[in-house]
């Protein structure tokens, strides 16, 4: 499996804090959590707070004690699978297993509409991206190319505009060339007609999208102030 190339070993650290800070900036989608990390942390505690923001993740427990998968369901983390310390046959036959289940939920993400991901195929990879990760997308120089700018990522692919303005309805087409996700929208200028972006970037507004994009921040904003309140 690590010869896939959708399958990379980002990090391998003995500290839990390491963890934490690591995951703040770097989008990870499968952990293997030691219970016992003889630290005041403890797997458990890291899988927790992991969980508060990635809740899509697999995270696999490895463990010497299996009484202790009881806590798992106690703090409800939904972990895909642990693996029981054992002989190096026992234990690789385990993580073969695992992370081909782990890839292959993966794989799946990008065709439920629940998960809220963007899958992308890039160089042979397999990609999934958050919709609430994605800045926008524009049209590339290159004939049928697309760009997209996410948090911490850019990727350019083969696709389609007209296909991108209907994934999701957080995502609003504004002018021909870019399709913008109206959460990260930090200011409008209407002389200019373009909208600054979370990540600091310009994106064109047409003329005739420039009312509706009003609007549907207008929506956006009283919906989270519903929400909030």
């Amino acid at each position: 499996m690590f010869h896939n190339p959708s399958v990379e070993i980002v990090l391998e650290t003995a500290n839990p804090d390491e963890v934490l800070a690591y995951v703040t900036t770097h989008p990870v989608d499968c952990y293997f959590l030691d219970i016992d990390l003889s630290h005041e942390l403890t797997g458990i505690d890291v899988a927790y707070e992991i969980r508060k923001d990635n809740p899509l993740a697999s995270i696999v427990f490895v463990t010497t004690d299996a009484e202790q998968w009881r806590l798992v369901f106690k703090y409800q983390l939904e972990a895909l699978d642990y693996i029981v310390k054992d002989t190096q046959e026992k234990m690789a036959m385990q993580l073969q297993k695992v992370i081909r289940a782990a890839f292959e939920k993966y794989q799946k993400l990008g065709q439920q509409e629940q998960a809220n991901v963007y899958q992308l195929k890039v160089d042979k990879r397999i990609i999934n991206i958050p919709y609430a990760d994605i800045y926008f997308f524009t049209t590339s120089s290159q004939v049928h190319k697309i760009e997209l700018y996410a948090k911490n990522h850019y990727y350019e692919f083969y696709g389609s505009m007209q296909e991108l303005e209907k994934i999701d309805e957080r995502f609003y087409r504004c002018h021909t060339s870019y399709i913008i996700n109206l959460q990260h929208v930090v200011e409008i200028n209407a002389k200019e007609r373009t909208v600054t972006m979370a990540d600091e970037s310009i994106c064109k507004v047409s003329f005739r999208a420039m009312r509706t994009l009003r609007k549907k921040l207008e929506t956006l904003k009283s919906e989270s102030r519903q929400t909030s309140n």
